[in-house]
């Protein structure tokens, strides 16, 4: 085959046998020296950002009309320079997943070609890099046309069903290396299915024959404004505020999955004026919440600055109680909005996606975020009080019980989203430890709420850090970013204290009381034989039936085990996840239900609980030795004048917090 021999950058015979290319490309861009293998220096690294504007505007086009095989079609016009060697990258670092996210996205990328005047140019993937594309323009070539597919996933990942489709700009975009995605200009347009609505914080201009076009941005907003699309579309205003204005746009695989009762529009309405008494500020300048209510479209939340992602189940509101474990996922993302989005910690402000990112601060990004999510899903209805402290006591059972707090601290897990992606499997997660800044965050900064009302005698409180810290520049979009010590300091401003120290203790010490802002708050963690709302809700969502707090374990519909919490009974009798449980107690029928009616009686029996189980093609029995019956948490009240717990909870009476005073000792 003749050589074909871009500036730089040689791909040799690539096609002499199909089982050695993947050697021969590495090999094609090499030197080997008497010390050993380098890296050709023809073809170099891509070029790190420097803060200078590409010069021209990239057009993109995503064609999404396939929706029955799930391809997004990509064609990008790319201005460029002839002659001069350019790198195109694929965005790896994504915002809001705190991780190398595209490691799970570039292998759905396919049938990449590039052209100039009408000329095929070779490409060849970066040895070191797998998100990087070298290539050289050939001389007067002043434009590429850069054509691949998208392929999106199926199944539990699924972004694309036949009546709803979820559009991530980063998994339709190739951009140049060496500019900071805020100085990239994108004009970027999409065409959707034939009678298709759709929803997103891009300004749409006039349709044009085909495609809808939108307002040309920086890469950076682009990336940060996905783009929903359905049949089956509501859209609510949730503000007063035409300047300012706030949306709810709903997408779902059905049009009767779409009726709403007042009370829970009244609750999301709720939301958003205590989000503004919380911070009393706004970073932006409309607002969308891009929702999705489907058993088929993947499930989760990813913030951006002026919307978000909030995918939810088929019942969020047609059957508005048993959602009710969803009803923290649109406050968890809107406080993003101040707290991450326009306040970011220095690490996390990284120039383009392809600069690893830096997440030693995620206990206030994603902690404080998920204190303030549950605050406020309280405070707006979307959760009644006890809804509420229910969510709590589930958080402060599982990390009064983990087993991996003992020889990993919290710290050390904000780096879980890099040791452990989310789409990997979590085998044995109460002892490895995972993401544990959400929910172990939430109770250090209950910790912090609770100690400044005490230490103010309720006249200062968490809400006021909230204002001075995220609530600042009301208007200014950001980034505005932050260190560990600058924290502190703000901390320090609302009341005097080491707070410091407050925060590294509980970020470096190993297998420390986590309860201390609830019993401060005025609760203490019990258990009971009542599972209660909140926790049968947890259990129907994930389709499973949960024995966390009793013999340590979890199973699915079927009775397989999901999970088992290291070092407890479950633990003991040799269990472990994956295992099928194929009779209770010597019957085999109905597996999950009679391992719950085994343990509710386990109070009065002496000999052990037996567990028929397969694993893999074995079958044995395990003997749980277990008497103390159903354990679900609860917080219990501990004698208050008013304890400070109801005080957070409670929807703001004034501008300003204090109206609840501690008790007198």
């Amino acid at each position: 085959m003749k050589e074909l021999k871009p500036r730089g950058c040689t791909i040799r015979n690539l096609m002499i046998r199909r089982r050695l290319v993947p050697v021969l490309t590495v090999l094609s861009l090499m030197t080997f020296t008497a010390g050993g293998v380098v890296a050709d220096p023809l073809c170099p690294p891509p070029m790190p950002p420097a803060d200078r504007a590409f010069p021209g505007v990239i057009q993109l086009l995503v064609t999404a009309t396939d929706i029955e095989q799930r391809i997004f079609h990509v064609h990008e016009e790319i201005p460029v320079a002839g002659g001069r060697e350019l790198t195109l990258l694929y965005p790896e670092w994504l915002p809001g997943t705190h991780a190398p996210w595209g490691r799970n996205r570039i292998n759905k990328l396919a049938g990449l070609t590039i052209a100039a005047n009408g000329v095929p140019v070779p490409w060849i993937r970066d040895p070191g890099d797998i998100f990087a594309f070298h290539l050289t323009p050939p001389e007067g070539a002043d434009r590429l046309k850069v054509d691949f597919d998208y392929l999106s996933p199926e199944g539990e990942g699924a972004e694309v069903t036949s009546d709803i489709l979820v559009l991530e700009w980063p998994s339709a975009v190739l951009y140049p290396s060496g500019y900071p995605v805020s100085q990239i200009e994108v004009e970027p347009r999409v065409i959707l299915p034939d009678g298709w609505r759709f929803a997103t914080a891009l300004e749409p201009l006039p349709r044009g024959p085909s495609a809808t076009s939108f307002k040309p941005v920086s890469l950076e907003t682009l990336v940060d404004s996905p783009l929903f699309a359905g049949r089956h579309i509501a859209l609510w205003d949730l503000n007063d505020d035409e300047a300012v204005p706030v949306r709810l746009n709903v997408f779902a695989d059905g049009p009767e999955l779409l009726e709403f009762h007042p009370e829970w529009l009244a609750a999301h309405r709720a939301l958003i004026k205590e989000a503004y008494k919380l911070f009393e500020s706004k970073h932006y300048d409309h607002y969308d919440f891009l929702v999705t209510v489907s058993d088929k479209i993947a499930g989760g939340g990813i913030e951006h600055h002026r919307s978000s992602q909030d995918q939810t189940g088929a019942n969020y509101f047609t059957d508005w109680d048993k959602a009710l474990s969803l009803h923290e996922l649109l406050p968890h993302e809107y406080v993003h909005s101040w707290n991450g989005k326009f306040r970011r910690p220095a690490g996390l402000a990284t120039p383009n996606y392809n600069v690893p990112m830096q997440d030693d601060l995620l206990w206030i990004y994603e902690g404080q975020t998920q204190y303030w999510g549950k605050v406020l899903a309280a405070r707006s209805g979307l959760w009644s009080k006890n809804d509420a402290l229910d969510a709590i006591a589930n958080v402060a059972a599982y990390y009064k019980e983990q087993a991996g707090r003992r020889w990993r601290n919290l710290q050390d897990t904000t780096y879980d989203e890099v040791v452990a992606p989310r789409f990997l499997p979590r085998a044995w997660a109460s002892w490895r430890r995972s993401q544990d800044y959400y929910d172990e965050g939430l109770l250090i900064w209950l910790d912090a709420d609770t100690l400044i009302r005490e230490q103010s005698q309720g006249q200062r409180s968490l809400d006021d850090f909230a204002r001075r810290f995220f609530g600042i520049k009301d208007g200014c979009l950001g980034p505005d970013t932050y260190t560990f010590e600058d924290v502190a300091a703000a901390l320090n401003d609302v009341l005097p204290y080491d707070w410091r120290g407050f925060l590294l203790e509980r970020l470096q010490s190993l297998d420390r009381d986590p309860l201390d802002g609830i019993s401060r708050g005025g609760y203490r963690l019990v258990y009971s034989q009542d599972a209660g709302k909140y926790y049968e809700n947890l259990e129907s969502r994930g389709k499973s039936t949960s024995f966390w707090y009793s013999i340590g374990l979890s199973v699915d519909r079927e009775g397989k085990i999901r999970a088992v919490r290291w070092d407890g009974p479950a633990f003991k009798a040799g269990l472990s996840p994956g295992m099928q449980i194929q009779a209770v107690n010597g019957v085999m029928s109905d597996t999950a239900a009679r391992l719950k009616a085994a343990v509710k009686l386990s109070v009065n029996t002496t000999g052990p609980i037996e567990l028929t189980v397969k694993d893999q093609d074995y079958s044995r029995v395990a003997r749980i030795d277990y008497h103390d019956g159903a354990r679900y948490p609860h917080l219990q009240p501990i004698q208050m004048h008013k304890p400070l717990l109801d005080c957070i909870l409670a929807a703001r009476a004034s501008d300003r917090p204090g109206e609840c005073t501690p008790a007198a000792p």
